[in-house]
């Protein structure tokens, strides 16, 4: 199921984020003690919301922290430490490391929970599921969640295998497809509907909508929203090229270009002209990347924008090395867990092309669609 992408419609109205869209949302926050959601990606313009809310004279409590920081400057993984934010002095509280659902004492001096973070459509990427826990969090202190909504940059598709929930984790908590083409906002509101959180009844949620948005239009992110996507090229690619990650085959961490290419030391593939890269150490995004000081060789996919989910680079690179008996996962479990399923790997083992993986899951991707439409905000 592949919608393709298109140009934005110049006679449409100009697109606003839920967080550009004061009006809705500052009267729910007046006299309240705000907990905030956020990181680098929760911008107003040139703004960030937390700066915009004191300037409001919004009572901004506690700041909780993704993955990657509030900042935006942790490695992948990387545990983020509470503290208090060097600017404002607020209190920040990590949900990305030992705790990542916040105990009931975080929000016990809480009146309203903010959630502003630009996502990127793709279910292992965790901040939907640091939403999940706070919206659980919230339901349980019996406090309302308000999501200020932004534009899906993979929006204009469903692709990939639905979650077993015998594969749940971190990196994939709900049962909806590796690329599921919701907003935020659209599937909080699925995750709230569907009874997905544990806990007696649904959070008192509230979205707040883009404005002048369609889930096929282009939408370039004005501020990246993880270290290792700089670019709506990585963003794009990354559906397919997460796959990879529990690989000996490196998608170009530590160099500047991660997640636009595919390399290996001594087994490779190409696309066009010879390529080669030397990924090294990025404090921040790649300390120790695969293949550090080494330069290896593969694709070059920095020109090529892509349109779906390709399963075809995993079955290639699979294919290459299984050729030459050389192991090619470097933690299967983990690999399972992105996919959701361990369907995935068993058919890469077994030789099927990609058009016989992506039968496997039609059904259930047909299944998904249906049981999303009540939930969907735009066209």
């Amino acid at each position: 199921m592949l919608i393709s992408a298109c140009g934005a419609d110049m006679s449409a109205p100009a697109l606003q984020t839920g967080a550009e869209q004061t009006q809705a949302y500052l009267p729910l926050l007046q006299d309240k003690r705000v907990g905030l959601v956020v990181n680098q990606t929760s911008r107003v313009g040139q703004q960030h919301l937390v700066d915009l809310l004191l300037e409001n004279q919004i009572n901004v409590q506690r700041i909780f922290a993704p993955e990657h920081g509030f900042r935006g400057d942790h490695d992948a993984g990387a545990k983020v430490a509470s503290g208090k934010d060097s600017k404002t002095g607020i209190e920040l509280y990590s949900i990305y490391g030992k705790t990542r659902k916040p105990e009931a004492q975080a929000l016990s001096d809480l009146d309203v929970i903010v959630f502003d973070i630009q996502d990127v459509g793709v279910r292992f990427y965790t901040y939907i599921s640091s939403m999940h826990y706070m919206m659980e969090a919230a339901a349980e202190a019996d406090i309302p969640f308000v999501v200020l909504d932004r534009p899906n940059p993979n929006g204009d598709y469903m692709d990939g295998p639905v979650l077993d929930l015998s594969f749940q984790s971190f990196v994939g908590m709900h049962p909806i497809p590796l690329v599921h083409g919701m907003t935020v906002g659209e599937l909080a509101q699925m995750i709230n509907a569907e009874g997905w959180l544990e806990t007696d009844k649904p959070v008192q949620l509230e979205v707040i909508p883009v404005s002048g948005y369609r889930r096929d239009q282009v939408y370039s992110l004005p501020v990246k929203p993880s270290p290792n996507l700089p670019n709506y090229v990585s963003v794009r690619h990354y559906p397919s090229l997460g796959f990879f990650e529990p690989t000996v085959v490196s998608i170009g961490r530590g160099t500047d270009f991660p997640f636009q290419v595919i390399g290996h030391q001594h087994i490779a593939l190409s696309e066009g002209e010879p390529f080669h890269f030397t990924p090294r150490s990025i404090p921040g995004a790649a300390t120790h990347p695969k293949f550090e000081g080494i330069e290896i060789k593969g694709m070059d996919l920095r020109n090529k924008t892509a349109t779906g989910l390709n399963l075809g680079y995993l079955v290639a690179w699979h294919q290459a090395f299984a050729r030459q008996q050389v192991p090619f996962f470097t933690n299967e479990g983990f690999f399972d867990k992105l996919a959701g399923t361990d369907r995935l790997r068993k058919a890469l083992a077994a030789g099927a092309t990609e058009a016989q993986i992506r039968a496997t899951w039609q059904q259930d991707l047909e299944a998904f669609a249906r049981a999303r439409a009540p939930y969907l905000l735009y066209p």
